[in-house]
């Protein structure tokens, strides 16, 4: 099957980065895979926000209620079944099967799996979400997946099987970092500097819709997950109040990181 990406040299960081000029989807070509032992998500964890993934428990319960809040604009929760991508220790999962939600997850970790399976009583297997043997074989109504699908090597194969999980008229949830904010617009040097070696794959709000387009998805929400004026080198950072600058990050989906749904077309 040929390609639906048609990729070239980035025209100022070609060193780094090939464009598709069909979305404007970046592939990071100096992205390596890695092994994520167990031990993997604690430390990285850990290193980012100073404390462990459980100990954060009651703010990731909370950015989950955030999320389940975002969703039910766009689907009511009650009977639908619910698959999330790299479920972590099953926060948002169990957030989701207290709103109605019949829920399923996939993590890689296992330490992690048996968290969600014996502490919270969720359905949860370990595993890669590219092992053939451990893919459902069900279709669900809400597909999520929060800082996942950028370590890929093969987006493609990745949307290919999102595609094939989602019911028609189904939602899919994503939570990704972006081009479209300050730090790669605005401070370039930076964002090379702490680009996470394992991510293979840069998106944009714009190039996210044109990529989901191509496999039957409209995507009918997009917002920063945060606000960061002091990231911006630009005008905005210097020029723009507080107030005004979240005013134009929503408008323009201008930010570090971002959330976006799409609904499979019937």
């Amino acid at each position: 099957m040929s390609s639906i990406l048609e990729l070239e040299p980035h025209p100022e960081y070609p060193e780094a980065y090939m464009v598709c000029r069909r979305t404007g989807v970046h592939f990071y070509k100096l992205a390596k895979e890695r092994d994520y032992e167990d031990s993997y998500f604690q430390e990285e964890y850990k290193n980012q926000y100073k404390k462990t993934y459980y100990e954060d428990e009651p703010q990731l319960r909370n950015l989950a209620k955030a999320r389940l809040e975002i969703m039910s604009a766009f689907q009511n929760p009650k009977g639908k079944t619910l698959f999330e991508i790299g479920s972590a220790a099953g926060f948002f999962l169990s957030e989701a099967e207290k709103k109605g939600y019949k829920v399923k997850g996939l993590e890689l970790s296992s330490t992690e799996a048996e968290y969600s399976k014996n502490k919270l009583g969720l359905d949860v297997v370990s595993g890669s979400f590219l092992d053939d043997s451990i893919f459902p074989k069900e279709t669900f109504d809400a597909v999520c997946a929060f800082f996942v699908i950028e370590h890929f090597p093969n987006a493609e194969l990745v949307f290919e099987r999102i595609n094939k999980l989602l019911k028609p008229g189904g939602l899919l949830f994503l939570g990704l970092p972006s081009l479209n904010g300050p730090s790669f617009q605005t401070n370039p040097e930076e964002w090379f500097r702490t680009h996470p070696s394992d991510h293979f794959w840069d998106y944009s709000p714009d190039s996210l819709k044109k990529m989901l387009k191509m496999y039957g998805l409209v995507t009918v929400y997009k917002k920063p997950m945060s606000y960061h004026p002091s990231r911006d080198k630009g005008w905005k950072g210097k020029y723009l109040t507080h107030r005004l600058f979240v005013r134009y990050a929503n408008l323009s989906c201008y930010a570090d990181t971002f959330h976006s749904i799409a609904i499979k077309k019937i």
